[in-house]
């Protein structure tokens, strides 16, 4: 607890972005600076007499690609400098500790290398089948008693376990109306993936480890990504033990199967099966190249897809008024945005298409927009030319990287 201290607050303040969505509080990054040196002394006081509580999170919701909402905690600002810190600490004990099998919120670590384990394992292992799984509500249904009990496994310093509980049981602000937080690790929070990291790396990664391995006669492989995991089994029956094995594992621990989305489904190249699986935004598919030869197929998720065509769509007709240079500009950003995360080996086809969906629709707002003298397509496309590339691939999954081992 001593590194939670005024230099590492300072840093913590420097690194937070000026225009975060306020907490209950309503300081913004720029208001606690105007007195940093004052506030910072005043916190670090109080957290010495343990007399610093956190405040409750504000919840707001996001939209989620099926229609649903997601829940968001935003901390207060003096909150998420204390978090950020701890965080970080965090991070430093449980790095060495986690295991080489998961991905999210770690440094150095991408969805990428995920999607390259993904390729090269059922490409070049004996994998024939999958276990799609998902867990119901993770961040809201965390057991804070096991969450304490993992992090006292590692960390011997009960003033800093203290205050990681005081985060937990910090309470939600929904509007006016306050709620306790008995359980959960709200999202939003800056401690909160590392936090989910390990409590999954103990309910999930180490069992899969001492356990799921010792007793399959067959191979098998797991990848988790945050609350997203598969695992690839040679044998259906194996397959079929763990899936059934899992529900009391999770249950365990306070979470729970969403059986809509588990399944175990065949895969590889000794299945020539039309199945397919969706993980982090890229649907997997059996395939072949033009010689014949075998191939895991990766393109992107036709329901992200669907959800990202329909928010360029509704964002081009609220902004159809503004100057055509300024919306190209913004064009070129989400699309190299877009390159940058789907633009795998085998998927140009795909993001060419979102490409031209918005090339074609932001030409319709326009004649929209200049209903009585509407723009020729040749005058159109020597903007579009001038403002916004063509697609182009920006990730290698095809070939093995060491550190993936």
């Amino acid at each position: 607890m001593n590194r939670v201290n005024e230099a590492s607050i300072k840093e913590a303040h420097r690194r937070q972005m000026q225009k975060k969505a306020v907490g209950v509080d309503g300081i913004t990054k720029a208001e606690y600076g105007e007195k940093l040196d004052e506030n910072i002394a005043d916190l670090i006081a109080r957290m010495k007499r343990f007399s610093y509580k956190p405040q409750p999170v504000r919840r707001v919701y996001i939209p989620k690609a099926n229609g649903k909402l997601r829940p968001l905690g935003i901390p207060a600002y003096e909150d998420r400098l204390v978090q950020s810190v701890m965080a970080g600490l965090l991070t430093d004990i449980y790095e060495e500790r986690f295991l080489d099998c998961t991905y999210g919120f770690r440094p150095d670590r991408n969805a990428h290398q995920v999607v390259r384990f993904i390729n090269q394992t059922i490409m070049t292992k004996k994998v024939n089948y999958v276990l799609e799984a998902d867990i119901k509500g993770f961040f809201d249904n965390v057991n804070h008693d096991w969450m304490m009990k993992f992090l006292e496994h590692d960390i011997a310093d009960k003033n800093f376990l203290r205050y990681v509980k005081r985060f937990l049981i910090a309470g939600i602000m929904e509007g006016t109306e306050r709620k306790e937080s008995d359980k959960g690790t709200p999202q939003g929070g800056q401690i909160s993936p590392v936090l989910a990291n390990v409590y999954l790396h103990y309910v999930l990664d180490l069992w899969y480890e001492k356990v799921i391995r010792s007793r399959c006669k067959g191979e098998v492989y797991y990848v988790r990504y945050a609350d997203d995991f598969l695992m690839l089994f040679q044998y259906e029956n194996e397959a079929r033990k763990v899936m059934e094995a899992l529900k009391p594992r999770l249950g365990k621990f306070g979470l729970e199967v969403a059986e809509d989305k588990t399944r175990i489904l065949p895969i590889g190249r000794f299945k020539g099966t039309k199945d397919e699986f969706d993980f982090l935004g890229f649907t997997f598919f059996n395939t072949h190249t033009r010689g014949g030869k075998y191939r895991l197929g990766v393109r992107t998720s036709k329901k992200k897809l669907k959800a990202k065509k329909q928010t360029v769509k509704k964002w081009l007709h609220d902004n159809m008024h503004k100057p055509i240079a300024t919306t190209m500009q913004t064009i070129e950003r989400a699309l190299q945005g877009h390159f940058n995360y789907y633009g795998v080996n085998g998927n140009l086809a795909q993001i060419y298409k979102f490409w031209k969906y918005v090339k074609y629709t932001y030409y319709k707002v326009l004649n929209k927009r200049h209903q009585k003298r509407s723009m020729r397509y040749k005058t159109y496309l020597r903007i579009w030319n001038y403002y916004v590339t063509e697609p182009h691939l920006t990730k290698d999954i095809w070939n093995w990287k060491p550190t993936l081992v």
